[in-house]
């Protein structure tokens, strides 16, 4: 043997120890050291092209499949049409004229294979995937049926189970949750025990995930995240999959409260998709990173990540109509979230923006508007029985019937709503459900429980850091005041809260967005008005009077 054959056997037997240790980068980079010596046969070929795939290497993966369709051409049809087939449904998306090319090219290698072939129900998957995204569900079942029959009948466990998760996940957009459900969970068994070639592993992954979160199935979400999280945790070099579960999670922590720890996971997925894939795979977590931005009340920083999701993509709505409100500009939100209403026709699509719908509806009086969304919100969550989507649903009707008048109705609508999102773990939204069921109780004349529910909704607030909450409950509770507390106008009665909390003048014009100039006018008028000499005094004078 000469040296340099003996060099390449080396490397190539380096190469293939790396890639049953899933250490996919330096397999990929083995694999194209051992190349460079002698060109690979298809069996190793077909490791470079996984492994390369697997390290964030688009471009290395698809020069190997094709490298692999040339080398099987006339040798195994079957061989080509697999290559081709993976070059075509993993390019589809990025280029769709030249995805469809290798698909077409894959279907004309079996022209001569038999009926019955594995490569055959690979070809139906991206049948599925078109019948999908045009809503033809009865088409994308029977493509998804006949693919999954076809791995089982053959021993094809990879073909079988993603195609009885893409059964699953069509079921669930028929409205059939608990058999779509069912599938899924049949075929995340097959995926935690292992029984799947990587990729296939974290395709189902991530559909799996992106199925429930559409649906807002939060447990299995948590539970499915986490699974990912160990499975990519366990392969250092994977560069596909774990941005997808940075994005999951953060959106996870975001609803259980842990905002801290989510904007951290949304900024960590941003700069792992941009690093593994490119600028166009960062959008949704740009906009995880732009929501929790809003939600702590940072809105200038949560308005530029908006615009950065956009560019990369993802429409910002709902997150920037409810940023609009606030920054006092609800009829800007209004007209935004009219936009994309319009533009989204699935009902899935709809339900992450009918809420804030009737939100902002309801802040610029737009009641029978907002009533007609969230019966349509209700008519959506019938549909799909999840408690997430019940709770929404109800939290937005009983916000339509306490601006209609009916007090007593919205008290139980809102009631139900708190109950189940304080049983989910959500307390931003169980917080917002309790501002709503407060003003419930002041309109049935229950100021006692009143008091207590937007006593504990602040306190919740604070708690999360939501800084533009806390400030709309103050104010809220000063308007309810009234000019009759001692005379104070709603805002001295929120600049003065301030003061007795120890803030400076500066202080309190950079919380309340005025000039220091006019925040110095409101104390003066706070002293005039109280007749007391001193920031101390007054704030004395507002425990005493129970002012704060």
């Amino acid at each position: 043997m000469t040296a340099l054959a003996d060099s390449r056997s080396i490397s190539l037997q380096k190469a293939r120890e790396l890639f049953a240790a899933r250490s996919w980068q330096d397999a990929h980079d083995a694999y194209a050291a051992a190349d460079s010596l002698a060109p690979l046969e298809p069996a190793d070929l077909w490791h470079l092209s996984w492994s390369a795939s697997l390290s964030g290497r688009d471009a290395a993966s698809f020069a190997a499949l094709e490298r692999i369709y040339q080398a099987e051409l006339e040798r195994d049809a079957r061989a080509a049409a697999r290559a081709a087939f993976w070059l075509g449904f993993r390019l589809v998306h990025l280029e769709p004229s030249r995805g469809q090319g290798w698909l077409a090219r894959a279907e004309r290698c079996l022209e001569r294979a038999p009926e019955d072939c594995v490569e055959r129900g690979y070809l139906l998957l991206p049948q599925v995937r078109q019948h999908f995204a045009a809503a033809r569900y009865a088409e994308a079942m029977a493509a998804a049926t006949a693919a999954a029959t076809l791995g089982e009948r053959l021993g094809e466990r990879d073909l079988a189970i993603f195609a009885r998760n893409l059964q699953g996940r069509i079921l669930i957009r028929q409205g059939s949750l608990d058999a779509g459900l069912k599938l899924l969970d049949e075929a995340m068994l097959a995926v935690t025990a292992g029984e799947l070639s990587p990729v296939l592993t974290g395709l189902v992954y991530c559909s799996a995930i992106d199925s429930c979160q559409s649906v807002y199935a939060l447990e299995r979400m948590r539970e499915w995240t986490e699974s990912l999280r160990g499975w990519c945790d366990a392969q250092p070099q994977l560069g596909v999959f774990a941005g997808a579960c940075l994005v999951s999670r953060a959106e996870i922590m975001e609803v259980a409260g842990e905002w801290s720890g989510a904007l951290e996971e949304a900024r960590r997925a941003g700069q792992f998709l941009l690093q593994s894939v490119g600028p166009r795979a960062v959008g949704e977590a740009v906009y995880r990173e732009a929501e929790i931005l809003r939600l702590r009340g940072e809105l200038e920083a949560a308005e530029a990540r908006f615009r950065d999701a956009s560019e990369s993509g993802r429409d910002p709505q709902p997150g920037l109509a409810l940023l609009r409100r606030a920054q006092g500009r609800p009829e800007v939100g209004v007209q935004a979230l009219r936009r994309a209403a319009t533009a989204s026709t699935q009902p899935l699509a709809r339900v992450r923006l009918l809420p804030a719908l009737v939100e902002l509806l309801l802040a610029t009086n737009a009641v029978d508007e907002a009533r007609s969304a969230a019966v349509e919100l209700a008519e959506i969550a019938a549909t799909f029985d999840t408690p997430v989507l019940r709770a929404i649903s109800a939290q937005a009707r009983g916000a339509v019937e306490l601006q209609s008048g009916d007090a007593a109705a919205a008290f139980r609508s809102l009631s139900e709503a708190f109950s189940l999102l304080q049983e989910l773990g959500a307390p931003y939204l169980s917080a917002q459900a309790r501002v709503l069921l407060a003003c419930a109780c002041q309109a049935l004349g229950d100021e006692d429980t009143a008091q207590l529910e937007i006593a504990a909704a602040r306190a919740a607030f604070a708690k999360l850091g939501a800084l533009t909450d806390v400030q709309a409950i103050d104010t809220l509770v000063a308007r309810a005041a009234g000019p009759g507390a001692f005379g104070l106008s709603a805002r001295e009665l929120e600049v003065l809260r301030l003061v007795a909390s120890g803030k400076t003048n500066r202080l309190i014009a950079t919380e309340l967005c005025l000039s220091e100039k006019t925040v110095d006018r409101h104390v003066s008028n706070i002293f005039d008005k109280l007749n007391v000499p001193s920031r101390a005094a007054a704030t004395a004078f507002a425990y005493e009077k129970k002012l704060i």
